[in-house]
């Protein structure tokens, strides 16, 4: 018990050195809870388990956003901003109690041995995984593993005999920030940004030398359901598009200083015309970069108000190896716009906070929005209105498309019915479509979701239980068939094909090709 003891002595010192804000009364009193607990307490103890109740149960009453990270998932959390894991290179589903690998990363140690999507794996090590109810995390625990690191697979392949034994020997696999990066006509580029991470600069440089090349002049940068991530990458990113010495975000907290962050190098597109798309869901690093944009004037932002995350959070070690990620400062945008959105209410209610916004018609009336003339602010060039109180409220105003969706559409969606029937059709017919479709455009232009796939969509349905609806089919028909059609492109080549059919049915993607192709309409919003 004296080295529980210890573990709270050692915690106490940390929140001394980072939290003048606590009395040195308050501190001893929690010292002294402890260590009664420690000498007095009845039965034995679960020293970890309790002090990692206490850093929660304190830190859930600081912000939304303070979050204790244990040991074992520090790596884990790290791991898409970090822009790499280590493992072998696959992306698989579960089909039926099978391993089907649906694709091979480029340049992965799984493709260098052999292994080919449509391949079923049965064996890793000398372990069954076919027929035996697994989760994904599970199977991911088994492939991955440290650099350098061997790991044994045996797979079936097509009407084979015998099982393919691959050796293959674990590497680091690259994470993508960017999703998409396409032409959309003869000038207009398009890049969507899925995250904030090491190597997203870097990638979002290539994509826009490709469309440069490509003869792109105009450029739709889409940061729809963008989480954010890190602060130095959207400040980089800010360069692209800003010309030196320009505010990008400030940040200030109670025990830290006013910090600010100006563009610092000539950047790749510092004039074109430049539209941002946003949503509910982004945040954080994306609403530094839209709200920069935005303040400078420099282009326009369409969607719906974003997340509102501006707290910045520092991480923390602790003795053990676990992490906190603690609140410290928030983000300001140029014109002293305040990111963050309200959270005085408690995180229940704060957790609320886009459901509520839905229940009252944000998402689908823009003057539903009723906002104070206190928080009108005025962008740095144009002298235009913005809006602070949380988020980023965009300049044009794109509601949510609720004409397609139906329930029907949601539960075989959330069930994962639409998935495993692109799976199981591209297992089927993977060799048949390679033949027939030999580029991206033959299949955008040919490809069609036929009755036989619709069939076994309804199948697949009704053996989940959910209950086939004629009408609610109906209506959203045409939905499902275009996403069943992303998916099917997405196998067969990659997530940015994907895109270039889903994004048929994006609302705000089409209101900025509509103002990039229509004379003086972007000139007459920023004027």
């Amino acid at each position: 018990m004296r080295k529980f003891a210890l573990s709270i002595i050692s915690i106490s010192i940390t929140f001394i050195s980072f939290a003048q804000g606590i009395s040195q009364l308050q501190q001893r009193k929690l010292s002294n809870a402890m260590m009664a607990i420690s000498s007095l307490y009845v039965d034995t103890v679960n020293d970890k388990k309790l002090v990692e109740t206490a850093i929660e149960a304190m830190l859930k009453e600081l912000d939304p956003h303070s979050s204790y990270i244990s040991k074992e998932e520090v790596d884990r959390v790290n791991e898409p901003l970090e822009g790499s894991f280590e493992g072998v290179g696959i992306q698989f589903q579960l089909l039926e109690d099978t391993l089907l690998v649906v694709q091979t990363i480029s340049g992965a140690p799984a493709e260098k041995v052999g292994v080919q999507a449509g391949d079923r794996i049965i064996y890793i090590g000398d372990e069954l995984i076919a027929g035996v109810k697994m989760q994904n995390s599970d199977i991911m625990k088994r492939l991955r593993g440290p650099k350098g690191t061997e790991v044994t697979v045996k797979i079936k392949r097509g009407a084979d005999a015998e099982l393919h034994v691959f050796k293959i020997i674990r590497n680091k696999i690259p994470i993508h920030s960017v999703d998409a990066t396409y032409m959309i006509g003869k000038d207009i580029g398009y890049i969507k940004i899925n995250n904030f991470g090491s190597t997203t600069v870097e990638e979002f440089q290539a994509a826009f030398s490709k469309l440069h090349k490509a003869g792109m002049k105009h450029l739709i940068l889409s940061l729809q359901g963008n989480g954010g991530g890190y602060l130095h990458a959207a400040h980089q990113l800010a360069n692209e598009f800003l010309s030196k010495d320009k505010l990008v975000v400030y940040t200030q907290g109670l025990n830290q200083p006013k910090s600010i962050m100006e563009s610092t190098a000539v950047g790749n597109y510092e004039t074109g015309k430049l539209i941002v798309l946003v949503d509910e869901y982004s945040a954080s690093a994306s609403e530094i970069l839209s709200g920069a944009i935005q303040d400078w004037d420099r282009g326009i932002i369409i969607g719906r108000r974003t997340f509102g995350k501006g707290l910045v959070q520092r991480q923390l070690p602790l003795v053990d190896g676990s992490m906190l990620r603690l609140t410290t400062a928030r983000y300001y945008t140029p014109t002293g716009r305040c990111i963050q959105k309200p959270y005085k209410d408690g995180v229940e209610k704060y957790e609320k906070d886009l459901m509520d916004r839905y229940k009252h018609g944000e998402f689908l009336h823009a003057d539903s929005i009723h906002l104070p003339d206190s928080l009108k602010y005025q962008t740095l060039t144009l002298k235009r209105t913005v809006y602070g109180g949380g988020g980023i409220m965009p300049d044009i105003f794109v509601p949510i498309d609720t004409t397609l969706y139906t329930d029907y559409h949601r539960k075989i969606v959330a069930q994962g019915i639409v998935n495993k029937v692109s799976v199981q059709y591209i297992d089927k017919n993977r060799t048949e479509l390679k033949k027939k479709y030999k580029t991206f455009e033959k299949f955008r232009k040919g490809f069609e979701i036929d009755n036989s796939i619709i069939e076994k969509l309804k199948q697949l349905s009704e053996k989940e239980k959910i209950a086939y609806d004629q009408k609610q089919f109906d209506i959203s028909e045409n939905l499902i068939k275009l996403q069943l059609k992303a998916l099917v492109a997405r196998d067969l080549w990659e997530v940015n094909e994907y895109y270039q059919i889903i994004d048929a049915e994006n609302e705000s993607l089409q209101k900025a090709l509509e103002l990039l192709q229509t004379k003086g309409a972007y000139e007459n919003i920023l004027k």
